[in-house]
């Protein structure tokens, strides 16, 4: 069994966030994986600078990190995988959502998935659609396409 914690730093814990925990399991199911214990962050882009910066070298905001952790630690009886953290930032999420030209919860489910399989052991050299990793996100991304996160109109 799967768990997923969500928290937020600079911004507020969005009202669907149950649904992006939601979310986050289907995706979890979809590779195949058992017994994780995600954790997500939701930032602005202040802290997701701030972490790009420290841990990159990139002193500007992205959309996504990904800090592996990938350990195992026994949970009682139940032997738990502590994959890492996922940093998205809702401020660059919306500017990602207006550029692109599709909506805010799309690209939510999209930046989920990447954080997941980065998290996974999974990389990509670039951002082409061929490569193995995007290839595979895009698959999860249709294949869950009925599942929402963000209810029409925004973030609120």
């Amino acid at each position: 069994m799967n768990k997923v914690e969500l928290n937020s730093q600079e911004v507020d814990l969005p009202s669907w966030s149950g649904k992006a925990c939601n979310y986050a399991l289907k995706v979890l199911d979809e590779i195949n994986r058992d017994n994780w214990e995600l954790s997500i962050l939701f930032c602005g882009n202040k802290t997701i600078a701030s972490l790009n910066n420290q841990y990159r070298y990139i002193n500007e905001p992205t959309d996504v990190l990904s800090f592996n952790l990938g350990e195992t630690v026994q949970d009682g009886e139940r032997t738990v995988y502590l994959p890492g953290d996922i940093v998205i930032s809702l401020e660059t999420l919306t500017e990602n959502a207006k550029y692109f030209k599709i909506s805010e919860d799309e690209e939510l489910r999209r930046l989920l998935i990447h954080g997941i399989l980065h998290l996974d052991g999974m990389d990509h050299d670039s951002i082409e659609q061929n490569e193995p990793m995007l290839a595979l996100q895009e698959e999860i991304l249709k294949k869950l396409n009925n599942e929402q996160i963000i209810p029409a109109g925004g973030k609120k």
